[in-house]
């Protein structure tokens, strides 16, 4: 059975990659990520490293190769700092976001082909990303607490490799003062196949 799937995914990403093939060829793609999130600028003032995880679909056919089109939920979940703590008064915070994005994602020929088919690729996203934020303050501080929620939109670049089923991608995200580098490790399967 292993057999079986690994030679039908080489057949049909042979035929997603041939550019000059008259068959129409159309696939819907799923993927599941995982991974760190690293907050930069005034972001990383506030909270540690963060993780992330995402679902997202995909579609191209032979007319937009060696371009998908995609569409990606995920949810991001930052601790406070230690530091910001003993500097404010704040006894605790935490920031979590819920990115719904849309994008675009271009394949580049493959690098290697000998053992593994590795092949970079490059995505742009944009998002709207519905965000909370729990404000805990010491009660020497005679603060009340609160939770701040929202909608901030932005967008996303990002650098990768695939091989097919297993996928790596570096991303710089930004969002209005929630600025973050991200790693995600991505299982991607094909979902729908027509040639």
């Amino acid at each position: 059975m292993k057999k079986l799937i690994v030679i039908l995914l080489l057949v049909l990403s042979g035929s997603f990659f041939d550019t000059h093939s008259s068959d129409k060829a159309r696939g819907i793609f799923g993927a599941l990520g995982v991974g760190p999130r690293l907050p930069i600028g005034k972001f990383s003032d506030r909270v540690l490293l963060g993780y992330g995880f995402n679902m997202e679909l995909s579609y191209t056919d032979n007319s937009y190769l060696p371009f998908f089109l995609f569409g990606k939920l995920g949810f991001e979940q930052y601790p406070g700092s230690q530091d910001f703590y003993q500097t404010t008064d704040y006894s605790h915070f935490s920031t979590s976001l819920l990115p719904v994005s849309v994008g675009v994602r271009y394949y580049f020929p493959p690098i290697l082909e000998n053992i593994v088919i590795v092949i970079p690729l490059i995505e742009a996203s944009a998002s709207l990303t519905i965000y909370q934020e729990l404000h805990d303050f010491k009660p020497q501080s005679l603060k009340n607490n609160y939770l701040e929620d929202g909608i901030k939109p932005g967008f996303c670049i990002g650098v990768g490799a695939s091989m097919f089923l297993l996928e790596v991608l570096a991303s710089y995200n930004y969002l209005n003062d929630n600025q973050f580098l991200s790693v995600d490790l991505k299982i991607r399967l094909p979902l729908y196949v027509s040639i």
